[in-house]
């Protein structure tokens, strides 16, 4: 039998595959604001997942969005859902931590408002860096770490129309066990930003880092301290002191991830505005 071909007219044809099933726009694949989450177990989430296994709870600032997607181990996006930092932060049990409900305050406070950092339907872009247990020699330039971290930041917004937005950082617990790294924990930090910064060739990146809640040994008032001195420019300061604690005595439980996140959207807000 003969094959008839028919060509339809231009208007037509974009019609059809705009409509066909599996069809999306540009905004629905790829977020419009990319933030880096790196640092220890605290960043990793550790909510509700201190006695072995994690309880499964999801709290509504936590539950999934189609507004909210994460860069996966294989550097594609998806929908974001906990635990966000599965198949990064390895051989640990994850559960809850705060970059959900950080997006979720972010999307929030575009329908109350429309601040400079947060578009009208942002698509907001998570991209899960951290590692449990790692000091902040482990975070320098040159290490896995780092490379891993500036290997996936530049694959985020390797489309161009995304932009990355922040680094959230929570790290320095494993800083608190000898006093020689507590005492520099200052100048590890700085070199870590100027580094990160001239890497991604964005030298007014903004750094929002969480001050420790907790420690893995007895200088945790030394390393906040050094937090504290930090004193790039658009560097933020987000105090997680005071938060509730999980019985482990060093994991933030899921309402005090929550309660973080909240904390991480207010200072970047306040810094974009």
């Amino acid at each position: 039998m003969a094959r008839v071909l028919v060509l339809l007219p231009p208007f037509i044809s974009l019609f059809l595959l705009l409509a066909a099933p599996g069809a999306e726009t540009a905004t629905a694949s790829s977020p419009t604001l990319v933030f880096l989450l790196a640092g220890q177990s605290n960043m990793g989430g550790r909510g509700g997942a201190t006695n072995g296994t994690w309880d499964g709870v999801v709290p509504p600032d936590c539950a999934p969005s189609p507004r909210i997607l994460r860069l996966s181990p294989l550097l594609r996006w998806e929908e974001a859902r906990e635990p966000l930092h599965a198949g990064i932060d390895l051989h640990n049990v994850l559960g809850v931590g705060p970059g959900m409900p950080f997006a979720h305050a972010l999307l929030r406070s575009g329908r109350r408002r429309r601040p400079a950092g947060v578009p009208p339907h942002a698509v907001l872009g998570l991209v899960p860096c951290a590692q449990g247990a790692t000091p902040i020699a482990n975070w320098s330039r040159g290490t896995p770490l780092y490379d891993r971290m500036l290997a996936r930041a530049r694959a985020a917004v390797a489309n161009g129309s995304s932009r990355l937005a922040a680094l959230l950082w929570y790290q320095g617990e494993a800083d608190t066990i000898r006093r020689q790294d507590a005492d520099v924990y200052t100048s590890r930090m700085e070199a870590f930003v100027r580094d990160v910064r001239r890497d991604l060739g964005m030298p007014d990146l903004l750094v929002i880092q969480v001050g420790l809640a907790t420690g893995q040994g007895k200088f945790v008032d030394i390393v906040r301290e050094a937090q504290r001195r930090v004193s790039l420019p658009n560097v933020k300061y987000v105090e997680a002191k005071g938060l509730p604690v999980a019985s482990d005595y060093t994991h933030l439980t899921t309402p005090a991830q929550v309660q973080l996140g909240k904390m991480l959207a207010a200072s970047y807000l306040a810094a974009t505005l």
